[in-house]
């Protein structure tokens, strides 16, 4: 049962609104509060009435232990009850019965004589020990003839004791009244608290309904260049702060997106429209009846392989787009890995691609955080531009050097060098150079190695290197050692 009362409240609590609970949360701590502070007043008010009830008992006591008989006490407490200004001189009977009784105890604990009650009072077991002086005094509350009465029970100067009781029933009826006053400021203070929690859920939320709003914008206009109004610097303007990068990144990400679009289907319309002319122009061939127009064994062979090369750089083509379009949502985890592993395996990848050169390395020990999947392809495509360009018997150098907090891989070549105009374009997509257009490739190779260096916070550059050739290099941020 009380499992399911618990699931039932978590299931309301999760339904209330965030403005439903911030109400109920400043509603919720005033209430405590409140009730904590009206609960600790009436109780400290109850102790002080009740210590100033039981010390005035106490010298009630003594004042009727001096006294002869217990009407004669009586008579003096009734005069030291009498309200000021009451100096008629009239003394109250001294056999009335009120509000305070006295009763004398002999040592053994009977009482011998009383006033204020038209019986004797019976004698507990503490009071009797007061009496034979086994104890001090004694305070207790006793009911009678339906009224409550506090007793206290102190010894007497010439034995035994005296027992002086006064109605409490006021003290109890002054202390329901104070409760009943608690009561209320509490419940008014919990009206406040709601009052106070809702004007406080409204003024705090304000921002958060303000970037509601934007939000609900530019998911309904899909304008990522409208960003919301920062104010402050508290957290609700850190949000806000944030969902505006958010909100850049996907402006950059989309505009990346078409950009890649646009250049795919503009790179990818010509050799689609070679494919398909040469694929009816077979086709039309293959249709002929006539003899002088059947197209020659040798006209088709060589049309049949202009095929396949083209059928070979699409596929190149669009693997390398799906490669560029993934490389920066790659989902491989990060981790710490030895760029002289990665740079060494990349080699042995390439040398079959290129039996013709001579690869010299010279790699030494550089840990990074990274992906060594894309690390390894970013090498791959270094040293396929190297090798695509590199003449035959050439040789390809690639180093390993570190140093300044950085890592920096060097792909050389012995090819015709970069021409200086080309070299701020290097590594945009589909660029390709005049030189480069009759040789095989799709101009994204470089694009990916620059993305994936900017990926790991790092950047490729390109140059000349000492013999002319081109210079391609790929820097990485090594990670903080620990002091």
């Amino acid at each position: 049962m009380s499992t399911w009362w618990a699931r039932l409240r978590a299931a309301r609590w999760r339904e209330l609104s965030l403005r439903g609970r911030l109400i109920v949360l400043v509603a919720g701590a005033v209430a405590v509060a409140v009730a904590a502070v009206s609960l600790g007043s009436w109780l400290l008010v109850r102790a002080k009435l009740e210590q100033n009830f039981d010390n005035q008992l106490r010298s009630y006591s003594q004042l009727a232990g001096d006294r002869a008989t217990p009407k004669d006490a009586l008579d003096a407490l009734h005069d030291v009850d009498r309200p000021e200004g009451d100096s008629d001189g009239r003394r109250p009977r001294p056999d009335r019965t009120g509000d305070i009784f006295v009763q004398f105890l002999d040592p053994g604990g009977t009482p011998v004589r009383f006033a204020g009650r038209e019986e004797a009072v019976p004698v507990s077991v503490g009071a009797a020990k007061v009496a034979d002086r086994s104890s001090a005094e004694f305070s207790e509350d006793r009911v009678l003839d339906n009224d409550l009465y506090r007793v206290w029970t102190a010894p007497r100067p010439d034995g035994g004791a005296v027992q002086v009781g006064k109605e409490i029933q006021g003290l109890r009826e002054t202390l329901g009244v104070l409760g009943f006053w608690h009561i209320l400021v509490c419940l008014a203070g919990v009206a406040v608290a709601a009052g106070v929690g809702l004007i406080v859920a409204r003024t705090a939320l304000r921002p958060v309904d303000a970037l509601t709003a934007g939000a609900e914008r530019v998911a309904r206009t899909q304008d990522l260049d409208q960003g919301i109004s920062v104010q402050g610097t508290g957290e609700i303007a850190r949000l806000a702060e944030a969902f505006n990068a958010m909100l850049a990144a996907l402006a950059v990400s989309r505009d990346a997106q078409r950009r890649l679009v646009e250049d795919a289907g503009h790179e990818l319309r010509t050799p689609l429209t070679s494919l398909r002319n040469n694929i009816e122009l077979l086709a039309h061939a293959t249709r002929q009846t006539d003899p002088a127009r059947v197209l020659p064994a040798e006209d088709r062979d060589r049309l049949l392989t202009d095929l396949e090369v083209q059928a070979g750089e699409l596929t190149s083509l669009v693997s390398e787009l799906v490669e560029l379009a993934k490389t920066d949502r790659s989902t491989e985890p990060a981790q710490r890995v030895d760029l002289a592993e990665v740079v060494a395996a990349a080699v042995e990848r390439v040398r079959p691609r290129a039996p013709n050169l001579l690869f010299h390395t010279d790699l030494r020990s550089a840990e990074i955080i990274g992906r060594p999947r894309s690390l390894q392809r970013a090498v791959l495509n270094l040293l396929d531009n190297a090798a695509k360009w590199s003449p035959l018997g050439g040789t390809v150098t690639v180093t390993l050097e570190t140093g300044d907090g950085q890592v920096r891989i060097v792909v050389d070549d012995e090819g015709p060098g970069i021409p200086e105009a080309d070299l701020p374009h290097v590594f945009q997509r589909f660029y390709r150079a005049d030189t480069a257009r009759a040789l095989p490739g799709s101009g994204l190779g470089l694009a990916i190695v620059d993305q994936i260096a900017t990926l790991h916070g790092g950047r490729a550059t390109a140059g000349r290197n000492a013999v002319g050739g081109a210079r391609v290099s790929l820097t990485l941020p090594t990670p903080a050692t620990d002091s």
